[in-house]
């Protein structure tokens, strides 16, 4: 049943999203880091969780280490790790289609 409604997403619909939410997750990830440094409002780690499961790894994993941010919080390398694999399988699962 899977299966059958990802092969039915064409790969530039998913590629398009991909590209969206991964710009959207690394600018938030951004933003939350110069926040925190300034003592700003911050960005919550829900948001900022819900935008890796929904795709955003790429752009996680990015600002996650080249600003270093969130790295000390074990739910955010649980979260991106499976996110990741997640994602990896669903990219594959419509590019073989």
């Amino acid at each position: 049943m899977l299966t059958s409604l990802l092969h039915a997403i064409p790969p530039w619909l998913l590629l398009a999203w991909l590209v969206a939410v991964n710009v959207a997750t690394a600018a938030a990830y951004a933003y939350d880091k110069v926040a925190a440094r300034r003592g700003a409002r911050r960005i919550r780690e829900r948001t900022l969780l819900l935008l890796d499961l929904a795709g955003g790894v790429v752009g996680a994993w990015l600002v996650f280490f080249g600003m270093r941010h969130k790295t000390q919080h074990r739910r955010f390398w649980i979260v991106q790790s499976l996110a990741t694999v997640l994602w990896a399988g669903v990219a594959l699962l419509v590019l073989v289609a």
